[in-house]
């Protein structure tokens, strides 16, 4: 315990899922959280987002854990809404040690090209308005972890055949993301701030958890459920598992906020179930 004790910490994607997992973990481990979520749906994305009443449990979570908190509603899309949302934390909480860019999408089997529009804008430029907005309140020695995926190492119709517009651009965005985490290391090295990447297998949420990715898994069927799917689930991955908890993702973050990763900096962190071992050979760096 007490492995981020007093720093603050600002997350994206806090309502729920991953993101709600990684605010309530710190916060046990003494963190304080600023936090946004969009809190209502995007109309190419199909699945429920997450609600407002999702970020009220969020903060009772948080509160529950012992620590302190400031979460609104705000769009990543919007850089000057998630600036205000940071400025507004900052002050309420007192600073800023770390930030996890963790709000996505994942609008797959969605042929609109919307859905490829409406996913590379929350995916990636969502995780650059929030680095942008955050940077100038980061500490000297801070930590920044941006949320990527197996699918960044793969090619488009391995990562899914069946993905569409809204799996291209889920695609196109963690590919991206990766990129930028490499420069962005560089770019901040000189004031020691470290900037991560953590790119996960499949996770069990409700992005994993919809009639769609059903779908993607099992096209020979007109309507698979879940138990369908489940069997070709573990396609992805190197063990035979369907896929990840949060709390994987949880241990990788909080490792890579906390002073325990002081020299790690420039990392994809794959937490995939040995996903991209499974395709690729070794080669030297």
């Amino acid at each position: 315990m007490g492995r981020v004790e007093g720093k603050i910490v600002f997350i994206t994607g806090v309502a729920r899922g991953q993101g709600r997992s990684h605010a309530v973990r710190l916060a046990e481990e003494g963190a304080s959280i600023i936090g946004i979520d969009l809190a209502r749906n995007v109309d190419t994305v199909p699945y429920p987002m997450a609600s407002e009443e999702d970020l009220d449990e969020t903060r009772d979570l948080i509160s529950a854990a012992g620590g302190k908190h400031h979460l609104v509603k705000a769009d990543v899309r919007d850089r000057q809404a998630v600036a205000d949302a940071v400025k507004a934390g900052v002050e309420a909480l007192g600073g800023l040690d770390g930030l996890v860019a963790q709000a996505g999408v994942m609008a797959v089997g969605n042929t609109d090209p919307q859905a490829f529009h409406d996913t590379v804008d929350i995916n990636l430029v969502g995780a650059l308005n929030t680095v942008s907005a955050a940077y100038p309140f980061l500490a000297d020695k801070a930590s920044v972890v941006l949320t990527g995926s197996y699918a960044a190492f793969t090619s488009a119709m391995k990562a899914d055949p069946n993905g569409g517009a809204g799996g291209l651009g889920y695609v196109a965005s963690k590919r991206l993301l990766s990129a930028y985490t490499h420069e962005l290391a560089l770019a901040l090295a000189p004031r020691r701030i470290r900037v991560n990447a953590v790119h996960p297998t499949s996770v069990d949420t409700t992005m994993m958890r919809n009639d769609a990715i059903y779908r993607s898994f099992r096209p020979d069927l007109e309507s698979p459920t879940f138990e369908d799917a489940l069997p070709a689930l573990p396609v992805l991955n190197l063990f035979p598992d369907p896929w990840i908890e949060v709390s994987d993702v949880t241990h990788a973050v909080v490792y890579l906020l906390s002073d325990e990763s002081r020299a790690v900096t420039g990392t994809q962190m794959r937490v995939d179930l040995g996903a991209w071992i499974k395709l690729h050979d070794y080669t030297f760096p």
